[in-house]
């Protein structure tokens, strides 16, 4: 129960400025947006790999312009020594009611190679009014 001074907001004290920090740089060290990801691409600054994890089937319905589709059972260390050995993925699922990009980032960083997920995934891509590629 909050008491008269304290709302719910505040009912639990915020972290010290430099606990937040920490937070907000190991999660920004993690996930990548839409937004981020669309202009980087439309400004040719595309230093990423950007993979649909979904299936064939979902991929060639509709994927993020420049996407490749490699599911996570594909992503063997075989196949993805086919990049530079320092080359970001950028991985990316249905939407936040979908872990799939989740997995995809875990089986990467075990394999060592550098991951993030994008939030949001076709969903948030969508959300934007950004553009698809479709058949």
């Amino acid at each position: 129960m909050t008491s008269p001074s304290n709302s719910h907001v505040t009912q639990t004290q915020p972290a010290h400025s430099e606990i937040a920090r920490q937070h907000y740089a190991a999660k920004l060290s993690l996930e990548t947006d839409c937004w981020d990801v669309h202009e980087s691409m439309k400004a040719g600054n595309q230093d990423f790999v950007l993979i649909d994890v979904r299936g064939a089937k979902a991929f060639s319905r509709r994927h993020v312009p420049g996407a490749i589709c490699l599911t996570r059972d594909a992503m063997t260390a075989e196949k993805m020594a086919e990049w530079p050995a320092d080359i970001l993925f950028v991985v990316y699922c249905a939407g936040p009611h979908c872990n799939g990009a989740d997995k995809a980032a875990l089986v990467l960083a075990q394999l060592g190679k550098k991951v993030k997920i994008m939030i949001g995934g076709i969903t948030g891509w969508e959300d934007e009014g950004f553009e698809f590629t479709t058949p």
